[in-house]
């Protein structure tokens, strides 16, 4: 891989790739050109060119990309055979929607247990994932060492739970508060999931259509 700083643009294009080669690799299509992937996807084909060379080459003149091989190292590169660990915190109705109806798994993750304060989920299982008091948290964590932390808990407390799992060596947020979460830790980095900024951007979009 180049020695070089891929810029944010570039990374959250990558999951784009491999969801697009995925469905590709399903329907058993085994090549592809950077013209015929770039109209799927929206992009233009020298942009597709651009990215995949930012981490090596890829694909041949006049072949264009294994779907397969290019989906894999896609992969790799988004690191989906790490398999991080993940813990929801909050299981109320959005986390209780994850839970019954994303597959963690799918994408490279392996959901460990759930946490939250209601004394009505502790101790209950949704998909075999245990729901745990969040009084276990620090012990849990110390044990199993968690890579990743969905947060679906109210707003007010969403930095100084943030704030509790860095502390406990928590790289990883996908943060569905509705709250910008920061941190001076390095080494943690937040991926902030916006309901409302894209059902308002779909209501920018019929409005001046």
């Amino acid at each position: 891989m180049k020695k070089q700083k891929i810029s944010d643009a570039v990374i959250h294009r990558l999951p784009r790739y491999y969801r697009h080669l995925d469905d590709l690799h399903s329907r058993g299509v085994v090549r592809i050109s950077s013209n015929l992937l770039g109209s799927k996807m929206g992009i233009t084909a020298s942009q597709i060119r651009q990215d995949l060379s930012c981490f090596g080459e890829f694909g041949q003149q006049g072949y264009g990309y294994n779907v397969a091989v290019l989906r894999k190292e896609i992969g790799h590169i988004l690191g989906v055979e790490n398999g991080h660990r993940l813990i929801i915190i909050g299981a109320g109705h959005l986390g209780h929607a994850l839970l019954q109806n994303f597959d963690f798994g799918a994408v490279g993750f392996q959901i460990d247990s759930a946490f939250d304060i209601s004394p009505a989920l502790i101790g209950t299982e949704i998909r075999g994932v245990t729901i745990r008091s969040m009084d276990e948290l620090e012990d849990y964590v110390a044990a199993y060492r968690p890579d990743v932390a969905v947060l679906t808990v109210p707003q007010a407390v969403a930095q100084p739970m943030a704030s509790r799992l860095i502390d406990l060596g928590i790289r990883g947020f996908w943060n569905f508060t509705n709250v910008e979460l920061s941190t001076d830790t390095p080494g943690v980095f937040f991926e902030d999931v916006h309901f409302v900024d894209t059902l308002l951007t779909l209501s920018y979009r019929i409005s001046r259509s």
